[in-house]
């Protein structure tokens, strides 16, 4: 079994079903799963948001977060996944910022840079992590790991999810019902 069959397995097995927004890959973390037949069971919708004001108006991301932390950041990253699954059902989010190059940004991040971001949602509320990657290789191959990464990561921080002491918040804009 290949790493994307095993991903769309796991994500079955859970029952999970997932929404992507993309900016470095661009659509290729949707695409990776497609390839798998059922993949349709757990994807709901990927997003392609790759310039500030996209990231801005689709999902939500702040401009003070981005002034602040810069566009290639786990803070924007983290941002991405809430915004993803406030716009869904879906019960998990990944999300991809980063510099696939082949030139580096005038705020001088360097190429291969590429932060990461994984939602779980219960309810109202969602427990989020995040990582920061230095992955080489030219810009298609770079963009392909990366998708191929967010993916794979998605079984250990799922199972870190329902670790008990886990950090759950409330999801952008949700209100708890009264009881």
């Amino acid at each position: 079994m290949g790493l994307m069959d095993a991903v769309v397995a796991y994500l079955a097995s859970q029952k999970l079903v997932l929404v992507a927004a993309e900016s470095c890959t661009a659509g290729l973390v949707t695409a990776e799963l497609a390839q798998v037949p059922g993949s349709g069971q757990v994807l709901e919708a990927g997003l392609t948001v790759y310039s500030p004001e996209a990231k801005q108006r689709l999902l939500g991301v702040a401009a003070e977060t981005i002034d602040r932390w810069g566009l290639t950041s786990e803070a924007v990253a983290r941002e991405m996944a809430l915004g993803a699954l406030g716009l869904s059902p879906a019960s998990v989010a990944v999300a991809d910022t980063g510099v696939a190059g082949p030139q580096q940004p005038a705020d001088g991040t360097p190429v291969g840079t590429l932060c990461l971001a994984w939602a779980f949602r219960r309810g109202l509320r969602c427990c989020l992590f995040s990582e920061t990657l230095q992955l080489g290789g030219d810009r298609n191959r770079l963009r392909q790991r990366a998708a191929r990464h967010v993916l794979a990561r998605i079984p250990r921080y799922h199972g870190l999810s329902l670790q008990p002491g886990q950090r759950w918040q409330n999801l952008p804009g949700a209100v708890e019902p009264d009881c």
